[in-house]
């Protein structure tokens, strides 16, 4: 019994501390811009995220890939609408952003 509600216990813990952890993640995403053109779970006037981790699922160079293209922006993959560079978004903030996008689903 002691076992299961200290499991219950970590799990809750984990379950927070991911929620947590991602409501950072969308308040990084609103203050760097990234809001204005995408959303998680519908496209805007870019992909949505959940697309975004759909199509570079597997892919073992997405990250760096992503990390790129929102550095210096770039265009032809969803669409006419060219995402503009983001030079003004640290380097940390973009590697953070990119990993949290890659895990949407």
């Amino acid at each position: 019994m002691l076992f299961a509600k200290i499991g219950m216990i970590a799990a809750a813990g984990l379950l927070v501390a991911g929620t947590a952890n991602a409501a950072g993640e969308v308040e990084l995403a609103t203050k760097s811009g990234c809001l204005a053109c995408h959303a998680v779970d519908h496209k805007v006037i870019g992909p949505a995220y959940k697309d975004v981790a759909a199509k570079y699922k597997g892919d073992a160079g997405a990250a760096t890939k992503l990390y790129a293209k929102v550095k210096a922006g770039g265009g032809g993959v969803w669409g006419p609408i060219p995402m503009p560079p983001n030079a003004q978004v640290n380097d940390k903030d973009i590697k953070t952003l990119v990993d949290w996008v890659l895990t949407q689903k």
